[in-house]
């Protein structure tokens, strides 16, 4: 089976729960500055899953530009991946809307940690399918990134119930590990990129 109606599909996604986490910025009622400070929770929780969308969309299109082919494994765990980022929206809005509690935290947190295993699940699923020898294989190698986002996230779960301040802490560290793509993917994908010392 062809990749491209799974891309496509995929992007299509990605792009829609970009979009309705932006119509959860309201306009303030009033034309002062001092108005906008009010949004600045809702703001900021946007930035956050905003970037969060686009590092899963950036090293989702790294991972299938190293794919061949998908098979109906595949395309199931990528439907479980777009499930748990679809819930963004609704995560990211009731955190911004609610300040940093420990229910909107959690909640926030459990996305993020399902999106994580989801991912990691879709990588193996991916590997399955190619082989020990192919370029994705080769790239992703034992995942340490992906376990350690794993173990990050449910840290800061666990801690979410404690100091929510704390684990939204923990949430942008692994934002910030994950900004860049991963390069090994692209080196495989095309010899003549250059590595990143």
């Amino acid at each position: 089976m062809t990749k491209s109606r799974l891309e496509a599909f995929s992007d299509g996604v990605f792009a829609i729960i970009i979009t309705i986490m932006v119509l959860d910025l309201r306009v303030p009622h009033s034309t002062s500055f001092a108005a906008l400070g009010a949004l600045l929770p809702v703001f900021l929780s946007y930035v956050m899953s905003f970037l969060y969308v686009g590092v899963y969309w950036n090293n989702h299109h790294h991972l299938l530009q190293a794919a061949e082919r998908v098979d109906g494994k595949i395309l199931w765990a990528n439907l479980h991946l777009l499930f748990w980022l679809s819930l963004t929206p609704f995560t990211t809005a009731w955190l911004g809307e609610n300040r940093i509690a420990t229910g909107t935290v959690a909640m926030y947190g459990i996305v993020l940690l399902c999106a994580g295993i989801a991912y990691f699940i879709l990588t193996k699923a991916l590997i399955a399918q190619h082989g020990q020898e192919s370029k994705i294989a080769k790239s992703i190698g034992k995942d340490w990134k992906g376990l350690a986002s794993i173990f990050m996230y449910s840290l800061a779960l666990a801690i979410a119930f404690v100091r929510p301040t704390v684990a939204c802490a923990g949430y942008v560290l692994v934002l910030i590990m994950w900004l860049l793509p991963d390069p090994r993917i692209e080196k495989r994908v095309d010899p003549n990129a250059p590595m990143p010392q």
